[in-house]
């Protein structure tokens, strides 16, 4: 049984068509990122699988229950992170965790709530009143409900926009140790150097669709090989290897360029061509692709 089944989910907003037809199948155990520029219809899709807001079509089932007709069981099973900061100004972080913990009708919760608190770094602010934390605290405790009721599945929607280091180093341990002992994680970043590192399997949304879907390796390895950045202190980059460029770092008396490459044994030809066209190299750095280079490239490939 997938931990989040999503079969062709289609949502509009009058014209715009913020979902056409998403299909993903989540696994127990997954870290799965969601990934894609804004508008690309992720909040959209997290906010169906929550359950705030409803399809126009298709069905979203989480651990077998489906969102709409067994929307009981589905909140149950899932714990949502949300982008916006809302909290209630008028309860201590205690209080809040301790409501929230009633919500789903869980009694004598006090020693989760404890360890949660003290993993996310919130120990020293458990008597604090919710509207006398700064941002990053606030955020620490929207992360603490989303698991106060310890949901087989949890949906972090970038939880770590604007927040400093230490909250993102904090947040990330505690995650991954949840992520060892079974629970499903899905995140939403655009931080992608986060999804890289923790993520086992990616999607990729852009206007409302899927544009690549698969793990973090094969789609790093696939879709842009390695990369030859080169800086040269004399010349222009001869135009048959602009098909090569990636990118052109920086203005142009930088003399800088990214060529991708599919193997090292392309190299001596390149600079051979550049020896011929009279450049003079300053510098020149192999390195494999990351996630932000697929990301960019898929994207592109998609206008």
């Amino acid at each position: 049984m997938a931990a989040i089944q999503i079969t062709n989910v289609e949502k509009s907003y009058q014209s715009l068509k913020a979902l056409g037809g998403v299909s993903l199948t989540i696994e127990e155990g997954e870290f799965f990122g969601l990934l894609g520029p804004n508008g690309a219809g992720k909040t959209t899709l997290i906010s169906i699988i929550a359950g705030l807001n409803r399809a126009d079509s298709g069905s979203v089932t989480i651990q077998g229950h489906d969102v709409v007709n067994d929307y009981r069981a589905a909140r149950k099973n899932i714990g949502v992170v949300p982008q916006e900061l809302v909290f209630d100004p008028f309860f201590t972080v205690r209080e809040t965790l301790r409501m929230q913990s009633g919500y789903f009708g869980l009694k004598n919760n006090d020693k989760w709530i404890d360890e949660v608190m003290e993993n996310l770094d919130l120990t020293n602010k458990a008597d604090t009143n919710m509207r006398a934390l700064s941002g990053g605290m606030k955020r620490r405790v929207l992360v603490a409900q989303a698991l106060v009721h310890k949901p087989p599945v949890i949906v972090l929607d970038e939880p770590t926009a604007g927040v400093d280091v230490e909250l993102r180093q904090t947040l990330w341990k505690f995650i991954a140790r949840l992520n060892t002992e079974g629970h499903t994680v899905v995140l939403t970043t655009h931080y992608l150097e986060e999804a890289q590192a923790l993520c086992n399997r990616v999607a990729m949304l852009k206007a409302g669709k899927v544009v690549a879907l698969d793990s973090m390796s094969a789609l790093i390895k696939r879709i842009s090989g390695s990369q030859m950045k080169i800086t040269l202190a004399h010349g222009q980059l001869p135009a048959s290897l602009h098909p090569l460029l990636i990118q052109h770092e920086g203005p142009a008396v930088d003399q800088q360029y990214m060529l991708r490459i599919t193997d090292y044994t392309e190299v001596e030809p390149i600079l051979a061509t550049l020896r011929t066209a009279g450049c003079v190299m300053e510098d020149l750095h192999l390195q494999q692709a990351d996630l932000e280079d697929v990301f960019l490239q898929i994207m592109g490939d998609q206008q």
